[in-house]
Parts: C-alpha cells; structure tokens; sequence
C-alpha cells in the first residue's frame, strides 16, 4: 500500500455506456428500467456504508488511484449533483448545465481526509434524496431533456441510466476490497447464516446426488468453502469422506465447536495436498456456492490448482451465478457487503477446459428469495483429464 499523490484525471466521455454494455464493470446500462432506479440506488449506497467499516478504506491501492473512502465521496457528490440535474430537467425546460469537474472537487473538498464513519451516512442519504426524485418521475416525464456542457443531450431516464453507471462502476473500481471485505461478511453472520441455509434445497440435494453418482464409494472430496457444513454432513451420510474448508475463519470455528475437523483454506493460495493421505490425490472436489466470490482474473488460477490436486477421471461440482461483470451485495442471510462475479456458460466451459476439466453437464437453474428478485444459476459437473 501507498500514500496519497495526484491522481490523474478522467477525461474520458463514458456516455458510450448507454448503448453497449460497460467494458469493465460488465454493466449494461441502457437495458435499466427507469422505475427500478430508486431501488438500484438505494441497494448501492448500502453497500458503500458498510464498506466505510473497513479499517483499511482510506488507503490508496496505488500512489495515483483514489482509496475507497474518497471514491465514497466522490459517489456522494455524484448523487447530489444528479439531484440537482435530474430536478432542473423536471422543472425547466431543457436546461443546459455547467461543467463540473470531479477531479478539481476532490481536491478542493480533501476527500483523503475525509471521516468514513460520517461520508458513509451522508452517501446514503443523498442516495435516497436522489432515488425520491427518480420515484416521482412517470410517463412522458422520463422523457424530458437536458444538455450537457458538452453538448450531449440526455432525457431524465438516460440521465438517471448514466448516473447509476458511475456509482456501480465506483464499486467495480474498489473491488481491491472484495476478499477481505466478503470474508469479513461472513464472520460476522455465520451464526445467521447457518440458521437461514439449514434446511437443504431440492436442487442442491439433486446436485449431491449426481456426484456421489460419479466419486467411488468412500472417496475422499475436497470440499471449498464448507460453511456451516450441511452438505459435507450429507455427502459423508451417503458414504463419502470431505476434507472441510473454508476462507472464513467463523466458519471454521463453528463447525469444530460441533465437533468436525475443518481448516482455513484459500484455494487460490495455500496448499491443497490432503494432509491425511499423504498427497494423494483427491477422487472429487466439491465447491457449492463458493468460487462465486472469486475475482474473473483468478478463477482459471483456482481451477487450474484444484485440478491439479484432483486424480484423473475426478470429478468437480461448482455452482456459480449466472450473468455478467460482477456486484457487490447486501441481502439474504449476511447483512454485510459480500463481491460477487457472474459468469455465462461459454466463457465459464472455456476456463475449465483450459484448466483441465472436461464439463460434462451444465445445468441452468432459478432461485426464488423472498426478499429480491429471482436468481439464475449455474451448476457444473466435469472430470478431470
């Protein structure tokens, strides 16, 4: 890590995002429905107040790049600088509105300097201040335009499109944080996290079955990311031995305190020989709901390394989330902010090819919350070469 310097300025017009979808955070803007921005908003300033807890958030990953806590209040300004733009185009007509540069603002406005535990409060207000004006926008008044210094012409849906790139792009920018911050979520939620996940979906439980049809009897599994343990419980009640793992050190003491063996691991950097067989390789590698928190740039180095520690004729299960670029999240049974990456079946069967596996089956599935939309998953079952 380094200290602050001058960062350089964006000079870029990003207002390409609004007809294809964004070549580094992966979103497709133009596709937003307008009535959903409150939401978006909201759900995206959430996740920005939780992230101001982390003790390292007003460190610069590098001398020239920002620190989270003043793209934090940077996100801020935005918020109430569409405010502004967004109102004027509802109460003028076709306003022009004056040039604003956010590098001679965070300057001017010391945004190193800033308190994290008062910008993040203040983020989500002006969020929710803005997403009350997006609420009160129907019909033709999405239509209503407004001109940019430059000269680009925006109606109050595609401004309000525009504006919701930049604050989803801000968290794809600190996504440095996403291990330690993910791993963190789940420390501090594992008991509600074992209470909410006990009871065994129909899919997942469709999922163990397919397995253990592939691994021998009384093979040994590697299993990533073992949670509160419910399904090593289940591959062992039908005749497996798992070796349980997982990242989060909450995990791990949960499931010793019930009695089980379980270990810290971090399949993109420790060792993955079984300690218990002396190297040998294991027969399957069983990685439910896990890799999903991996960054697209390591998941072929996790994949590659869990081959390779897998006997041929193998077998790996993972499941992942269906879609695109990546999101940060506060919902279900965490209530902190957890990185998730999306991924789409072609790239995902060429990753695993290249790292060893041959995919023999992926299966495409939908989980209904309660408390969000319907999610769409991916669920791989493939052999090692």
């Amino acid at each position: 890590m380094t200290t602050a310097g001058q960062v350089p300025p964006d000079t870029k017009d990003w207002t390409w995002v609004l007809e294809r979808p964004c070549e580094e955070c992966g979103l497709e803007a133009g596709s937003i429905y307008p009535g959903d921005l409150p939401h978006l908003l909201r759900a995206n300033a959430q996740v920005w107040l939780a992230l101001m807890g982390d003790p390292e958030v007003a460190v610069r990953p590098e001398p020239h790049v920002w620190s989270p806590l003043e793209y934090a209040c940077h996100v801020h300004d935005v918020h109430q600088l569409f405010h502004e733009r967004v109102t004027a185009m509802l109460t003028e007509q076709r306003p022009h509105f004056a040039n604003w540069d956010q590098d001679v603002t965070a300057v001017q406005k010391r945004y190193a300097d800033q308190v994290p535990a008062i910008v993040g409060p203040t983020l989500v207000a002006s969020a929710y201040a803005v997403g009350d004006v997006y609420a009160a926008v129907s019909g033709d008044t999405w239509d209503r335009p407004g001109v940019r210094s430059d000269g680009a012409v925006f109606t109050v849906a595609t401004i309000g499109r525009y504006h919701y790139h930049d604050v989803y792009h801000h968290l794809h920018d600190v996504a440095a944080l996403a291990e330690r911050v993910t791993v963190g979520a789940y420390d501090s939620y594992a008991e509600d996290y074992a209470e909410g996940t006990s009871q065994m979906p129909e899919v997942v439980a469709g999922n163990i079955a397919r397995f253990v049809a592939s691994v021998a009897p009384g093979g040994r599994v590697l299993e990533i990311g073992s949670g509160p343990g419910r399904d090593a419980l289940a591959l062992e009640q039908i005749g497996l031995s798992v070796r349980r793992t997982d990242v989060s050190p909450g995990f791990v003491r949960q499931l010793r305190s019930a009695g089980y063996v379980a270990e810290e691991l971090d399949p993109l950097r420790d060792e993955l020989t079984d300690p218990l067989r002396d190297g040998a390789p294991y027969d399957g590698v069983w990685a439910n709901a896990s890799l999903l928190h991996v960054r697209r740039e390591s998941l072929p180095i996790v994949l590659r390394r869990l081959a390779a520690a897998t006997r041929t004729g193998g077998t790996l299960h993972m499941t992942l989330k269906e879609g695109d670029g990546e999101q940060w999240s506060v919902h279900g049974h965490v209530g902190a902010p957890r990185f998730f990456t999306y991924w789409r079946e072609s790239p995902l069967r060429e990753v695993l090819r290249d790292a060893g596996w041959d995919v023999n089956e992926v299966r495409h599935g939908e989980s209904q919350p309660i408390d969000r939309p319907s999610q769409s998953w991916l669920a791989v079952f493939a052999t090692k070469r």
